[in-house]
């Protein structure tokens, strides 16, 4: 976009910030006394502040640490071209810090003289975690499909064979052992079942996450009385097309999970978070719209060996576990054209859901 730009806002130096609202990436016009003329959305999503707040604000208090940055636009204006910087810290003032790229270029457009160019490095690792993600989903369906297919039919004759031997022996205590190879085949029997399970179609239809959160809430309470669950909804979301069993499976697995890592903590608390993300790209489609629902909770955080590998199925950091509760769970997200992934430390851990608003479902019988 940066090379096209300038001789775009030539064209467009009547309403230079016109054709930039509906781009992905974050772009600041700023004047010749460098404060913000206009903030495209992207530019609102990304540094959390409105265009309202950010118009008129010089970009050196914008920034609690804008010291590379102002170095980066006197390079621009001296050079009198456009100058990128491949890796920059910037913090807005009380927000998070942000790593991103930048790339400056001087025009002369109205009153505007300068057009910053963020994008988030971050973003970039994440997209390129999900392309990752996607090829090892689709490896791990082929594998668990293949895997529970094997499984289940000598399983079964496993569990017959038991019945039989159980009704020919004498000794009523020696049913002892039967039982526990029907109990065991059984056991198994419902890890394949539950393997299959995400292969069945989502049926869409318009669903309200509130509803879904409240219900998750109320199931996951009655299980673990002692972990307080709060939820911070954005009431105004419109409803989203999902199958609503699937999505319901896909939040409980996430939230029972967080629960069930707070066994060991002080004070347990999970915070169920609805809001609207802005201009995201899901599935290699950008959206203008997406729902996102953050998970977040104040346990012990996920440990560093397990995050690149916690939607693997049968990978578990708790004794006991299955390994199984996240793999469907982004099973169900990515059948949705959404993602999911983790931002943990030590004492707060996020799961964030994102789906889209404005996907085009596939028809009944088609394949996801």
């Amino acid at each position: 976009m940066s090379a096209a730009l300038p001789v775009f806002l030539a064209a467009e130096s009547g309403a230079p910030h016109a054709g930039v609202d509906v781009l992905a990436t974050a772009v600041l016009f700023l004047t010749d006394e460098r404060r913000v003329a206009h903030a495209n959305p992207a530019a609102e999503n990304l540094l959390e502040v409105s265009r309202t707040r950010l118009a008129g604000t010089a970009i050196a208090a914008l920034f609690t640490e804008a010291r590379l940055l102002a170095a980066a636009i006197d390079h621009a204006v001296a050079a009198g071209t456009s100058f990128t910087e491949q890796e920059l810290e910037l913090a807005v003032v009380g927000k998070a810090k942000l790593h991103v790229a930048v790339t400056v270029t001087p025009v002369a457009a109205g009153d505007v003289a300068l057009v910053v160019e963020l994008r988030q490095i971050d973003q970039q690792l994440r997209l390129a975690r999900e392309e990752r993600q996607l090829e090892q989903q689709q490896a791990n369906r082929e594998l668990i499909r293949n895997l529970a297919h094997e499984i289940k039919n000598p399983l079964g004759g496993i569990r017959g064979a038991a019945q039989l031997l159980e009704r020919e022996l004498d000794a009523p205590h020696l049913s002892e052992y039967t039982q526990v190879i029907i109990g065991e085949s059984d056991r198994l029997q419902s890890l394949v079942n539950r393997l299959l399970t995400p292969h069945r179609l989502p049926a869409y239809r318009r669903v309200n996450v509130h509803e879904v959160l409240v219900r998750v809430k109320g199931l996951v309470q009655a299980e673990f009385p002692a972990v307080r669950i709060d939820t911070d909804f954005d009431i105004s979301l419109p409803d989203v097309e999902a199958d609503a069993e699937q999505l319901t499976q896909a939040v409980l697995n996430v939230v029972r999970n967080a629960a069930q890592a707070l066994a060991t903590t002080g004070d347990p608390a999970i915070v169920l978070k609805t809001r609207v993300a802005r201009y995201v790209t899901l599935s290699r489609k950008l959206h203008r719209l997406a729902l996102e629902v953050d998970v977040e909770d104040n346990g012990p955080g996920v440990l560093p060996a397990l995050r690149e590998r916690m939607f693997y199925p049968l990978v578990s950091g708790r004794e006991g576990g299955s390994g199984l509760g996240l793999t469907i769970a982004q099973t169900y997200v990515a059948q949705h054209g959404g993602t999911i992934d983790c931002e943990s430390e030590p004492g707060h851990t996020v799961f964030r859901i994102v789906l889209p608003f404005d996907a085009v479902r596939p028809q009944a019988g088609a394949h996801p």
